[in-house]
């Protein structure tokens, strides 16, 4: 498990109080005088809250775990249940397994044989989906198809965290579920769009975080953003840096990688962009990877 902080990290309880404050203002207040405004602050809260919520899966900001928990559950985002979230990205963060089609369960590669077996639209939008655009647009659909299909995988092969975690998120969605019904001035329809624009922004960040490297330190980025999309992410961008020091808080990250630049993109064998508008002018319309995995080999081959 994570190591807590031995003291409450306020950076972050602030950030967490303004994400609450953004999307209690956007669906209430702000929704009544303009959805055209509402729904996009509103994804970009709840795109904030994911960010949040990472930052509590590795431990932070308070020393004790439960209080951590409590401070970001209402599940905003609807479909991630927090304790799956937890346990399948605690998972992605065992580095020699990063990009595995099958161990890691972050990956966006897939098996070329199973590739192989697909239809031609299902190869399609794989295709589209490993373009920048196509991952925004169609990303939150196929990734959430995905995760279920995994959930569904694991739960018959008897990981009964599956059925804790789903059920634990039924509660989660409650306090969601009376505010847009008995506070929120944004209806029902609007909300389910915010949501997919949170998740649509996130694909921003997971885009390019991995990419297939015979080496488990080559397979993660960084991109030296310093824009407002790398506080969205809280500073995830450097995403080579959190890998190497997963225990520490958002904040810290910058300083780290400032004093050991050359160290880091020395260690992920150059694997750097200079900024999203970098990212998005290479790869908005054209694919960074192929879909299956161009250096996978099932073990024994």
């Amino acid at each position: 498990m994570p190591a807590s902080p031995k003291h409450l990290e306020w950076p972050s309880l602030l950030l967490i109080a303004l994400c609450y404050a953004l999307w209690g203002w956007a669906t209430t207040a702000l929704a009544g005088v303009s959805l055209l405004l509402a729904i996009p602050l509103a994804g970009l809260a709840i795109s904030f809250h994911s960010s949040l919520t990472h930052e509590i899966i590795h431990g932070h900001p308070t020393p004790w775990a439960r209080v951590n928990e409590a401070l970001i559950f209402p599940a905003l985002a609807l479909t991630v249940p927090y304790l799956r979230f937890r346990d399948t990205h605690l998972a992605h963060h065992h580095d020699e397994f990063l990009t595995d089609p099958y161990d890691d369960p972050e990956s966006n590669y897939w098996d070329p044989a199973v590739w192989s077996r697909l239809g031609p639209v299902p190869r399609l939008a794989l295709r589209v989906n490993n373009t920048l655009l196509g991952r925004m647009l169609i990303g939150p659909v196929l990734g959430t198809i995905g995760f279920i299909c995994l959930e569904r995988r694991a739960a018959r092969a008897g990981d009964k965290r599956v059925l804790r975690g789903w059920l634990w998120h039924l509660p989660a969605l409650i306090p969601v579920g009376l505010w847009l019904v008995y506070v929120a001035e944004m209806p029902v329809w609007a909300y389910l769009i915010a949501v997919y624009i949170g998740h649509a922004l996130q694909k921003i960040r997971t885009y390019l975080e991995h990419r297939a490297h015979v080496l488990p330190r080559g397979r993660t980025v960084v991109v030296e953003d310093r824009g407002p999309l790398a506080l969205l992410f809280l500073n995830n961008n450097l995403h080579a840096v959190h890998h190497a020091h997963p225990n520490r808080p958002w904040y810290e990250l910058p300083g780290l990688y400032r004093q050991r630049r050359d160290h880091f993109l020395t260690r992920n064998d150059g694997y750097v962009y200079a900024s999203y508008r970098d990212v998005f002018a290479r790869f908005a319309t054209r694919a960074k990877d192929p879909v299956p995995h161009p250096l996978w080999r099932r073990p024994g081959e």
